[in-house]
């Protein structure tokens, strides 16, 4: 058996460059210093989907929150609006109330399982198109190129020494970065309160404290994650590409280098010269220089692949201009890999998306969104709760008549006043009043007004005849509108020597 410190052993042998370590005075290193990362421009299919992908997903975060929907004069007009104030979150025509957190959590878990139904149909396309830390990235790495030129004209400016020119540049830069993450923070407390209303007041130093210093956190994580750490995040600090190796199988679409066609490596001189001892891979590195993440797609599957299939564009580029059959990279299952190379032909895609694992996935996805839709459709807008008084559970009154006394909230959820009858329901002979009624007016019904998107609570005070047994009964609320909506609340009636 390997003694404890064995594998740290294997890994200083494997970890230390040649010719270095204690005995030659270089000190051991266990881990990997980063290698700057400048990917090159390129255009293409996958190239253009990702700026639509970019575009869109950033105009809903900037734009969402400027959008107006009316709801009436009793609640906010902002479209998405998480009120934690009140306790409300908005979203066009819905409006989920705290003890309706079920629907929010509906929506994580279907995000959950379209996470995992992506990634087993055609692998971390979330990661590469969709993900904030590559949409942000990707917009960053523009303001690279913008600034300081493409791949090489980067790599020649990192190389530089520190001069008038350089400090120049990247002082512009991160200016621009700080003001893009700047940006992406002021645009998240929007979603937090009414967006003209709190833009007003953050710029004339009213806004309540938390929105600076929300905006401050959100700005430096933004500029430091999507300007500097980049790909380390994907790579090292993201549970994902971790969690997404128990959804991958030999079915599912990868960005697949298909090395039995493209290996052995040669030029295109040498390839001429040659023909049948190489492949069709001219080893020109455009794949890696294309990759956000610096990897290379040839050495096969691994981390820090996110399946932007930027790869994919610049080999087809490269094949056009060779002459050779495109596809070299490609979107490819294992088992289409092996038919290929046995000379067989691909499935088509379609098959190869619609199998018992994606399907099993969009049945339960499918399942959970239109349970909530049901129940989003079919829910009221009223709620009745009543609670028995504890100390003490009743009261003898001076005719020998029995007094229970109970609070009830009344929870109206529409965006405007609304009158609601409250009766008893059972309990014969008994009567009931309110804290706002005289025992004199007591009667087997109470009118009460709730007003818009709140909780009204009364206190009930419900007299019954002294022959009366302990007993279960209701309060039941109705609507005085067109809706004549409905609930119930049971409660039991507590006498002397009666079981409660």
């Amino acid at each position: 058996m390997n003694s404890p410190n064995s594998s740290w052993a294997d890994l200083s042998k494997i970890s230390k460059p040649e010719n270095s370590g204690p005995e030659n005075g270089d000190p051991v290193q266990f881990f990997e210093k980063r290698r700057q990362v400048h990917p090159q421009r390129i255009d293409g299919n996958f190239r253009r989907f990702k700026w639509l992908v970019m575009f869109v997903t950033l105009a809903i975060y900037y734009i969402t929150p400027w959008l107006r929907w009316d709801r009436g004069p009793f609640a906010p007009d902002q479209a998405v609006l998480v009120d934690l104030a009140h306790r409300r979150f908005y979203m066009f025509g819905i409006e989920i109330w705290p003890h309706e957190f079920y629907f929010v959590a509906g929506l994580l878990i279907m995000a959950g399982i379209g996470l995992f139904l992506v990634t087993s149909a055609v692998g971390r396309a979330w990661c590469g198109y969709a993900c904030p830390q590559t949409v942000w990235t990707d917009v960053f790495q523009h303001v690279d190129r913008f600034v300081d030129g493409d791949r090489n004209a980067r790599m020649r400016l990192d190389k530089a020494p520190w001069g008038a020119g350089k400090i120049a540049r990247r002082s512009f830069k991160w200016a621009i970065y700080l003001f893009i993450s700047f940006w992406t923070g002021g645009a998240w407390i929007m979603y937090f309160a009414d967006a003209p209303t709190l833009t007003v007041d953050f710029w004339s130093g009213t806004a309540n404290p938390i929105a600076y210093v929300t905006v401050t956190i959100l700005t430096l994580t933004t500029f430091l994650l999507g300007g500097f750490m980049r790909e380390q995040v994907c790579i090292y600090m993201c549970p994902w590409p971790r969690i997404q190796s128990a959804m991958l199988d030999e079915k599912s679409l990868l960005v697949t280098y298909k090395d039995w066609r493209g290996e052995p490596r040669g030029s295109v001189k040498k390839a001429k010269r040659d023909p049948d001892g190489f492949g069709d891979c001219i080893d020109c590195n455009q794949c890696v220089a294309v990759c956000p993440t610096g990897i290379d797609i040839r050495e096969g599957p691994q981390i820090g692949c996110i399946t932007c299939a930027l790869c994919i564009d610049a080999c087809n580029r490269v094949m056009d201009e060779v002459g050779r059959p495109r596809g070299l990279i490609d979107y490819a299952t294992l088992e289409d890999c092996e038919r290929e190379a046995a000379g067989e032909d691909p499935r088509p895609v379609w098959k190869t998306l619609l199998r018992p694992r994606t399907l099993i996935y969009s049945g339960i996805w499918g399942t959970i969104g239109l349970t909530l839709l049901f129940a989003l459709g079919t829910r009221t807008h009223t709620e009745l709760s009543a609670a028995a008084d504890r100390n003490p559970p009743f009261m003898l009154m001076s005719d020998g008549s029995i007094r229970n006394a109970f609070t009830l909230k009344i929870r109206n959820m529409e965006s405007r006043p609304r009158s609601f009858t409250v009766e008893l329901e059972g309990l014969k002979d008994a009567v009931m009043w309110s804290g706002t009624v005289s025992r004199g007016a007591a009667a087997r019904s109470l009118e009460v007004d709730v007003p818009a998107d709140q909780t009204a609570a009364m206190r009930a005070y419900v007299v019954a005849p002294a022959d009366t047994p302990a007993q279960d009964f209701a309060f039941t609320v109705a609507s005085r509108d067109e809706q004549a909506e409905t609930d119930r609340s049971d409660v039991r009636f507590a006498v002397p020597g009666g079981a409660e």
